[in-house]
């Protein structure tokens, strides 16, 4: 099964609030691969599964040439709007088993919270195709931690009103290890992980809900209801209007 049939349909209409309201990476990622994996501003990345660009705009912000290769046409649009600030980003339709990307182009070809979306088998190949000899795959995911009162009850509401987040999502939140592991063989990577915290009001809690694919959108017997206990969990823990989501980000380099 391709990037295109299990996430293209997934993300059609939260292109808005992904744009909006997703967890960016911190630049510690860029400080890590500076350190770590021989990265510089003159390297070429190709982002793939980029979504709406949040990931690009890491390495744009700092300097890189970047394909940005998407498979669902509304989150390539709300990506193409980076350009105005970087020129350097080009945006592509295209899946990670074929990205459409040309042979050795790419210093570092990164996934970020979207490999598990992936064939693994078969963007293994298309991943050595376009990386350059010396290139290296950087994988990471910002992992929503669970630990606090708040966090817990966030976790809870998900599971109760999610549309397929309990069976699908509630036991391999935890699991990017293995992925990590199939995918790069064992003993080829390095790991790395940081904190990272994302502080929303109510419109923006609502906003990062919604544009997670297992949450109901309009017209779903499960939105309202989802909302209407969104809004009272906001209104319980709240600090001076805004509730903090922590996560963890978790950061696999390497070559396959």
């Amino acid at each position: 099964m391709t990037t295109s049939d299990r996430a293209d349909g997934r993300f059609t209409g939260r292109a808005k609030n992904y744009a909006r309201f997703r967890p960016g990476y911190p630049d510690a990622v860029i400080s890590l691969l500076r350190d770590e994996a021989d990265w510089s501003e003159d390297r070429a990345v190709a982002d793939i599964g980029a979504g709406t660009g949040i990931s690009s705009e890491l390495y744009l912000r700092h300097g890189n040439r970047v394909w940005a290769v998407e498979p669902n046409a509304e989150m390539r649009a709300a990506a193409e709007t980076l350009r105005d600030h970087y020129p350097r980003l080009e945006v592509l339709p295209g899946t990670a088993e074929n990205t459409g990307l040309p042979d050795a182009c790419a210093d570092f070809v990164v996934a970020a919270t979207a490999f598990h979306w992936f064939d693994s088998d078969a963007c293994r190949v298309e991943f050595s195709r376009i990386a350059k000899p010396h290139g290296q795959v950087v994988l990471m995911w910002n992992k929503r931690q669970t630990g606090s009162p708040f966090l817990t009850e966030y976790e809870g509401l998900i599971m109760r009103f999610g549309t397929d987040y309990k069976d699908r999502w509630g036991g391999q939140r935890q699991g990017v290890a293995g992925v990590a592991s199939r995918f790069f063989g064992e003993g080829n990577y390095h790991t790395a992980r940081m904190p990272n915290l994302q502080h929303l009001d109510r419109e923006g809690l609502a906003g990062r809900l919604l544009s997670s694919s297992y949450s109901p959108l309009p017209g779903h017997p499960n939105h309202e209801p989802m909302l209407e206990a969104l809004g009272e969990l906001f209104h319980c823990f709240a600090r001076d209007g805004v509730v903090t989501l922590e996560y963890e980000t978790v950061v696999y380099w390497g070559r396959p």
